[in-house]
């Protein structure tokens, strides 16, 4: 699949989950405010924060498929790291913002809280059914084309949805004589948004920082290179992530006595295999030292 292959993708996933959020969001801001539970307005909120993290998500996957220019000559890759960490944020605010609301109500006035209705009920449990399927459509989309900035969308969809749980639990609770799960669900759901916040934010700022591969990726990619005929052995193997993408500094060692063109052919080889069997690496440089022997040591007489 190539760059505007998945580009589309990204878009169309984008565009189905904006769709789907605005309904949601408007279905559940209405049974929230006619049924009079906070719970449910909280999680109508959490619905319309999603819309704009699909907002991030989409300017993200624009700016990284920019191809290299002179100013960025390894490409706009960490574009959707920048955008996952400003969508953790967003969504960070979203849910400080619903705890707040749910402690305010749970040390208030006991006298104000009101029995939420049923209507409240089905709507969380629509919700969590649309939320969950948003989450694996999301998700499957995010693992094709590799785009973690999808994937961080994806895991807001699922945060959605456990949040819609509470707001069920919530809800029901209240009903069944107990108003004050209601505001306790929307703390609940604050601490289900935080968490999914920080995950997202933790693993964009690792692609961020310049870190090495899995050390089984990087033993694969030894085989792959010790496996091409002229290649005598590995001097030095370094990766580096940039964004979802991977470069790769190899040294090799070939036969000190073959010539240039001989040496030049080997490092072709090592550089199409590594980039053939790994589709996330971007750029492989090889570079070919001689190969010179060890000597056997004369035996102790």
């Amino acid at each position: 699949m190539d760059r505007n292959q998945k580009e589309a993708l990204a878009m169309r996933v984008s565009v189905v989950t904006i769709l789907g959020n605005l309904a949601l969001t408007i279905f559940k801001l209405a049974a929230g405010v006619l049924a009079h539970s906070g719970a449910m307005i909280s999680d109508a909120i959490h619905s319309g924060s999603d819309v704009m993290s699909t907002f991030v998500v989409i300017a993200g996957v624009k700016l990284s498929g920019q191809e290299s220019d002179q100013e960025h000559p390894f490409g706009h890759e960490r574009f959707e790291c920048v955008a996952a960490i400003l969508l953790s944020v967003m969504l960070a605010a979203t849910g400080a913002g619903i705890g707040w609301a749910g402690i305010q109500k749970i040390f208030g006035d006991a006298g104000e809280l009101v029995v939420p209705g049923q209507l409240a009920l089905i709507a969380a449990v629509v919700s969590i059914v649309s939320k969950e399927g948003m989450y694996w459509y999301t998700r499957a989309a995010a693992k094709k084309i590799e785009s973690s900035a999808l994937m961080a969308d994806a895991w807001h969809h699922r945060s959605d949805a456990l949040s819609s749980i509470g707001s069920f639990a919530g809800v029901l609770g209240a009903r069944l004589g107990m108003p004050v799960l209601d505001p306790v669900a929307s703390v609940v759901i604050c601490l289900f948004i935080l968490k999914a916040a920080w995950d997202i934010f933790q693993d964009a700022i690792s692609k961020m920082i310049d870190r090495a591969c899995p050390a089984e990726v990087e033993a694969r990619m030894r085989t792959a290179a010790l496996e091409q005929e002229g290649v005598l052995g590995i001097d030095r193997l370094q990766t580096r992530l940039f964004g979802d993408r991977i470069y790769v500094e190899i040294d090799i060692a070939a036969d000190a006595d073959s010539t240039l063109a001989e040496a030049h052919t080997v490092a072709d080889r090592v550089h199409d295999c590594i980039e053939e069997e790994f589709p996330k690496v971007k750029h492989c440089m090889v570079h070919v030292n001689p190969f010179t022997p060890q000597p056997v040591p004369e035996p102790c007489m």
